[in-house]
């Protein structure tokens, strides 16, 4: 049997008690609902959503202690159905045992099971054969299906901040799993972690190797930087990070503030977005936000967009970045967007009107004897090239408006024509 010395360090750290527990304290401080919840006597089924290392696996171990419960682990990376009817056989036994024990099932990155695997769980829930506890690092809305989720209670988690990770470099120092680290090596190696504890575990894991290889007493911020090469940060290019991140980046756009859209757009990069990606979502920006204000807008995101795919990473990046900030500081307007969107739910509800006579089509002789285009005025002869009073809408339609152009940028010009063209068709009903 291995000693505790061959323990992974992530293991010897591993809180025991409640007490322990480091970060968190929204939930397991006293009177918040997670200390609540283990105070009461009574396990109920929940969902621990967070990032990486912020202790989903230690809160659902520690609730099983509470309850004096069996503990259950599947990973719905590696699991399946055959795993799940195992675990209700276990908990059934365990149930009907001498002991009569309650039976906690922790299923780590649950979001990787599928519907049917989800539902497999929901009768054992609802019989109370086992309490389910579900870790997951992506939306819970997204990714639990609802009927499991309305059965569970969401305990949402948050990156362990520099003070808690602080406290664990203290913690492995205590009982000697590294040697001394200097203060700035420490500021280097939180900063590394990024609120993950797991990863600051496994890190201070690989440098207390390489430490004794190189008989190091004292680990320096010089050494650290050269054993860690270049500094990463932890980013899910798929989840809940990553839209998170690309919806701080649209809304500094949108809200003009050209150093916060910088500033997310480079953190989007450093993070490993696909700059095509960024690219691709600078177009829509400059549809959806700016529009008729500043239609140089759409252009510049396009060229911005064909420069990268010549120049690549990283030059091509600078015209990108140069994108963000004129975007950030155009004339705003969203009134294509949301007259396009208006359009769009209308023609959805509404019935199929036909086209009115005179603007269909009258390519043969019997379109023409049936009146189809008769009536028709052909702008370009008509004075000022508009034909003033002509309807173009639908039946039942008539004199709807959908666009309507905001006073900034060149939409105010473009309000100015809209209001003389409408008066011109007022005195043509006249």
């Amino acid at each position: 049997m291995a000693t505790s010395s061959h323990q992974p360090l992530a293991e010897r750290l591993r809180p025991k008690t409640l007490g322990e527990v480091i970060g968190q304290q929204h939930l397991l401080g006293p009177g918040m609902p997670l200390r609540i919840a283990f105070e009461s006597g009574q396990p109920h089924s929940c969902i621990l959503w967070g990032p990486p290392g912020t202790g989903k696996t230690t809160i659902a171990r520690l609730m099983a202690d509470a309850f004096d419960a069996q503990f259950l682990s599947i990973s719905a990376v590696l699991g399946g159905v055959k795993d799940i009817r195992e675990a209700v056989e276990r908990a059934t036994a365990a149930r009907d045992g001498l002991e009569q024990r309650r039976t906690i099932v922790f299923v780590d990155e649950v979001h990787r099971f599928n519907k049917s695997q989800q539902d497999a769980f929901l009768p054992h829930v609802e019989s109370g054969l086992f309490t389910f506890i579900g870790a997951t690092t992506e939306n819970p809305s997204f990714e639990v299906n609802s009927a499991l989720l309305s059965r569970a209670a969401v305990y949402v988690l948050q990156p362990l901040t520099e003070a808690d990770l602080k406290q664990i470099v203290a913690k492995a120092q205590s009982i000697q799993a590294v040697p001394a680290i200097e203060g700035t090596a420490i500021d280097r190696l939180v900063a590394y972690a990024d609120g993950d504890a797991r990863r600051l575990l496994n890190t201070l894991e690989t440098l207390a190797v390489a430490a004794k290889a190189e008989k190091l007493g004292n680990i320096t911020d010089e050494w650290l930087l050269r054993v860690l090469g270049e500094r990463m940060r932890r980013y899910d290019k798929g989840g809940e990070q990553f839209y998170d991140t690309i919806s701080a980046l649209h809304k500094s756009v949108r809200g003009s503030d050209p150093d916060a859209a910088l500033y997310w757009f480079v953190r989007m990069l450093d993070g490993g977005a696909d700059p095509r990606y960024m690219a691709r979502r600078l177009v829509r920006m400059a549809s959806e936000d700016i529009g008729l204000a500043d239609p140089r807008a759409l252009r510049l995101a396009l060229d911005a967009a064909e420069v990268y795919e010549r120049l690549g990473t990283p030059e091509g990046e600078l015209a990108l970045a140069e994108c963000v900030v004129y975007l950030a500081i155009a004339p705003k307007s969203n009134a294509v967007y949301t007259a396009y969107n208006a359009v769009r739910a209308l023609i959805k509800q509404d019935s199929t009107r036909p086209v009115p006579m005179h603007l269909r089509n009258a390519p043969t002789k019997l379109m023409k004897d049936l009146d189809y285009g008769k009536g028709y005025r052909y702008a370009h002869d008509e004075e000022g090239g508009f034909a003033a009073g002509e309807r173009y809408l639908p039946e039942g339609l008539e004199g709807q408006v959908f666009y309507q152009p905001v006073e900034r940028g060149l939409e105010i010009r473009i309000a100015e024509k809209l209001r003389e063209l409408r008066r011109l068709n007022g005195q043509r009903e006249e």
